[in-house]
């Protein structure tokens, strides 16, 4: 019996169908795999079939009857479960107190407390079943990225799941974690568990879906099976047009004016070690390392977000005496941070309020805004940079990832930066949209700018770079001018404890 059969679903906004006529089906113990580019559905799909928004037209029926699903809470009691991208975790809570959270704790012989000793016995025993470690007496906020995936698809199985459904589950996990996860969904699917599995990543998608649903502009495009397509034909229905690939940078060697001088570099915490590093005019330079190696750290610190023990940053000649944001932002340099919707975004305010922030001056004469000035710069970078909205004053938390995105790119370059500090920036959007990014990056690079360009994924770094430092522990190990350069090369690196920097040019 087919699991979950949606029929002839719609989903209107204002006058703009988010979802048009979809039809879907899944069958227990399946692993399907939904894709599409930013904007196409997904999100909107699966907030309806978790009774997050309300159909407008079609039905859901769910193992051969035909259902309602009102709420969230109806439709975990049916079985439906999600694991979102952003954790859904109370941090001072312990794991099993997150375990347990919206369900009947067990009571203690009075009936007046809790049984942490029946807690505990049941949550081992789940973890047994589907032979997980996790030390669950440790804060939510202690938890690394897997392990709070771990946690939240445990919470879902405490209430007979026959449905998960994963949201960009591996966006912030290691290869070494990702297999983790992924012989864990091979244990969910063995005892008839099916998984609705939501992903940009490629080869993800083809190792484990059994079928793969396209959507485009909020319409299911095709269902295909996965072993019998290749990457370029998913592609092209994704975006209805060939994929164009992403060229290698040339690997060119520049000799000009530095944009970044970064001299022996520290901090306190240790996070950032005795680094030096330099960025030219021109030039994107990459940054790779192991989860935990201090990338995102040693960005912060050059922002001026961690403060610096030692060292010393120089940006266009001149040495900066006093490391913040406000004086990066003065001297032309801009962060685009890993944590969109925490750290570049502020998810109720307009398209429009969130691009012209910290160039409000601009636009103002005296006391007064010149809003047209505004409003006319705006539309100007949403069509520049492709952004899906019904207009510049819709909310962009009510964008799609890539979209909110793309308003982060769009906000730095109102800024004129000359140098942009890019922190996974193409984390969890779409194919397209992540050429568009290289594109843009590329552009600024040819325009004289400068790019320090930090990704989880190395094929990313290798095909985006002139030149990359590798990280270990907290230091620079090795400077490689990347002409030939393997990803063989640059994880021997990773994997090495060596305590010097060396240069393969």
């Amino acid at each position: 019996m087919t699991l979950l059969k949606v029929e002839g679903l719609n989903k209107l906004f204002g006058q703009h169908y988010a979802l048009s006529g979809v039809d879907f089906e899944l069958e227990p113990g399946e692993v399907h795999a939904l894709v599409g580019e930013n904007g196409a559905g997904k999100s909107t799909f699966i907030k309806i079939i978790t009774g997050v928004y309300s159909l407008d037209a079609g039905t859901i029926t769910w193992k051969g009857k035909k259902v309602t699903i009102p709420d969230p809470d109806s439709a975990r009691q049916i079985g439906i479960n999600v694991v979102h991208q952003d954790r859904h975790l109370i941090p001072s809570f312990s794991g099993y107190e997150n375990l347990f959270l919206g369900l009947a704790y067990p009571k203690n012989k009075s009936r007046l407390g809790v049984s942490w000793k029946e807690m505990r016995l049941r949550a081992d025993q789940l973890k047994a079943e589907y032979s997980v470690e996790l030390d669950l007496s440790k804060p939510a906020s202690r938890m690394s990225p897997p392990e709070k995936t771990m946690l939240e698809i445990l919470r879902a199985m405490m209430l007979e799941c026959k449905l998960l459904i994963l949201d960009e589950p591996t966006a912030s996990l290691t290869d070494q974690e990702s297999e983790r996860l992924f012989s864990l969904i091979g244990r969910l699917t063995q005892q008839g568990t099916a998984i609705l599995y939501v992903s940009h990543r490629m080869d993800e998608i083809f190792r484990l879906s059994d079928r793969i649903t396209v959507f485009r502009n909020g319409q299911r495009v095709d269902t295909v099976v996965g072993a019998s397509t290749t990457k370029e034909q998913l592609i092209r229905l994704m975006s209805n047009a060939e994929v164009k690939q992403s060229l290698r940078r040339s690997g060119k060697k520049l000799t000009g004016e530095a944009v970044l001088k970064v001299n022996s570099l520290s901090t306190n915490d240790g996070k950032v070690k005795d680094t030096s590093l330099n960025v030219r005019k021109g030039e994107i330079v990459g940054i790779f390392g192991l989860a935990g190696a201090g990338r995102t750290e040693l960005l912060e610190t050059i922002y001026g977000l961690r403060e610096a023990a030692g060292g010393s940053v120089e940006v266009g000649g001149k040495k900066l005496t006093k490391l913040s944001p406000r004086v990066a932002l003065a001297n032309g340099v801009i962060l685009i941070p890993e944590e969109r919707k925490r750290d570049a975004l502020i998810m109720n305010m307009s398209i429009r309020e969130n691009m012209t922030l910290p160039v409000l001056r601009r636009f103002s004469s005296g006391w007064k805004l010149r809003g047209r000035a505004e409003r006319s710069e705006v539309a100007s970078w949403m069509q520049e940079m492709n952004v899906k909205a019904a207009g510049p004053e819709q909310v962009v938390g009510q964008l799609s990832g890539g979209n909110q995105q793309k308003v982060v790119f769009a906000k730095a370059l109102l800024s004129s930066p000359v140098l942009f500090l890019c922190d996974e920036p193409t984390q969890a959007v779409d194919v397209m949209t992540r050429e568009e990014i290289h594109r843009l990056l590329k552009a600024q690079a040819n325009k004289g700018g400068g790019v320090l360009f930090v990704s989880s994924d190395l094929q990313e770094v290798l095909d985006i770079s002139d030149r990359l430092y590798v990280l270990h522990d907290s230091r620079i190990v090795a400077e490689l001018d990347n002409d030939g350069v393997t990803s063989e090369q640059v994880l021997g690196y990773c994997y090495s404890h060596g305590k010097g920097s060396e240069h393969h040019g």
